[in-house]
């Protein structure tokens, strides 16, 4: 219990180091990447720290776990970007106007594409899991992406609290 109490703190205080970079309004694409690429690591680390114990598993259940959770995270991180790229995308054509029937019908087939396609990549992964483990186990694991999703929606509303008196960074005029 003191393990994860530790690994809880330790990911807090990670992510509160990495947040202000996240949340940093003006910053372009690349430079906020490297910070949430970080904050996923972070994530994931968290997870990895906490299956053997948190799970009760021997050390074969978890040398075949591991790479399944990362597969996992991998595939939930990529699902989300793909969809958001797409209405990124979306939202760009349709501000600047004139968008044509045609790139907006194929645009949203893109995001129905990533709509359809990420859960049902996450249910294959999450079925994989599922194979490795006994039921009380698997029980375990979700209550630990509960905990895990719980712990991160907490720490992103402290930071957007704590940047509501900020002004937005302004960009330098060419």
């Amino acid at each position: 219990m003191r393990a994860r109490r530790a690994a809880v703190i330790a990911l807090a205080m990670a992510l509160g180091a990495v947040a202000p970079l996240l949340a940093q309004p003006g910053a372009g694409q690349g430079q906020r990447q490297k910070p949430r690429e970080e904050a996923f690591r972070m994530i994931e680390a968290y997870l990895v720290s906490n299956l053997q114990e948190g799970l009760a598993l021997s050390d074969d259940q978890f040398t075949r776990l591991l790479p399944l959770v990362k597969r996992l995270q991998r595939d939930r991180r990529a699902a989300s970007q793909r969809r958001m790229k797409a209405l990124q995308e979306l939202r760009r054509v349709m501000e600047a106007g004139g968008a044509s029937e045609g790139h907006v019908g194929d645009l949203l087939r893109e995001v129905k594409a990533a709509e359809s396609e990420g859960p049902a990549t996450v249910r294959r992964d999450m079925d994989a899991i599922d194979a490795v483990l006994d039921p009380v186990q698997q029980a375990k694991y979700r209550l630990l992406e509960v905990e895990v999703e719980r712990k991160l929606r907490g720490l992103m509303a402290e930071m957007r609290g704590q940047n509501r008196g900020r002004r937005p960074m302004e960009l330098p005029e060419n």
